[in-house]
């Protein structure tokens, strides 16, 4: 049990910080009467991919196949297979954004490839998350003194101390890049990060001195 007065407050800080990664997908689609045509290029533009990714590095931080799908397309009156249709996506995520621009562009530029994003975002252990729960505890301590000032007393300990969540506001830049077939040389493109919002909140209990009324 707590002897004397207590003030609850709540502490929040928000922060705008630079983007640290950038995701973004790519994926390669085949269709052809044949099914093992389909396989076939499937597999080669893949190839073409992973060879385009390989070259990029070490601005790749991480590549990950994602969906594999093969399926056949039928007439609507049975099920005779007309055509068989092959895709395969993979999630690609960036560290180095100076060469993001060009790297989106070269993998758009191959035979039915189509590139999607960037998604921006920050690392799971960015220093942004830390400085953000440390705010927002300064600001709960900041709130706590000005109620106790505003009665005439002083903050004297803290009771309780809970963390009500910090999240990072993501954004999504999202273009769309199809070819139909390889160029000399794609063109340049340039893409500006977007800012990053980290939202932290705590609620605080804080013993006061007793107030002077009156």
């Amino acid at each position: 049990m707590v002897d004397g007065p207590v003030v609850a407050v709540r502490g929040e800080a928000y922060r705008e910080v630079a983007p640290e990664l950038a995701r973004f997908s790519v994926t390669a689609t085949a269709r052809d009467r044949d099914r093992e045509a389909v396989l076939a290029r499937l597999a080669e533009r893949a190839a073409a991919v992973r060879v385009l990714l390989d070259a990029a590095e070490p601005a790749v931080s991480r590549r990950e196949t994602g969906d594999l799908r093969v399926w056949p397309e039928t007439r609507r009156s049975g099920e005779r297979v007309v055509a068989w249709h092959g895709s395969v996506a993979t999630s690609v995520t960036v560290t180095d954004f100076t060469a993001l621009g060009e790297l989106m562009l070269r993998l758009a530029d191959q035979d039915q490839v189509e590139v999607a994003g960037p998604a921006w975002s920050l690392r799971p252990d960015s220093p942004a998350y830390r400085e953000a729960r440390h705010a927002a505890i300064a600001d709960a301590l900041a709130r706590a003194r000005e109620y106790a000032e505003a009665l005439g007393a002083r903050v004297t300990a803290l009771l309780e101390l809970a963390d009500t969540g910090l999240a990072p506001q993501p954004m999504m830049a999202r273009a769309a890049f199809k070819s139909g077939g390889p160029s000399a040389a794609p063109p340049e493109l340039e893409l500006d990060p977007q800012p990053q919002t980290v939202h932290a909140a705590v609620e605080a209990r804080f013993t006061i001195s007793e107030p002077v009324l009156g």
